[in-house]
């Protein structure tokens, strides 16, 4: 049997701090993605759709509210 490394305990178990660190890792990927993804063009033509889209809803939506009232 091999000896766990120093991220882990005798029985093989991960560490809270490895697996913190692993969590946070990840995130921080994450959210440099989406900041990449949020710098295209692309993204900010998507934004500018769905903020579009938002407000015609909420337009249709005080329509219909004033014709039930």
């Amino acid at each position: 049997m091999t000896e766990p490394g120093p991220d882990y305990t005798a029985d093989g178990v991960p560490t809270f701090d490895h697996v913190r660190d692993r969590i946070e890792q990840r995130a921080a990927t994450a959210n440099g993605a989406d900041e990449l993804d949020a710098a295209t063009p692309e993204a900010h033509d998507l934004a500018q759709q769905e903020a579009l889209r938002a407000e015609a809803a909420r337009a249709k939506l005080e329509e219909i509210r004033r014709s039930l009232g």
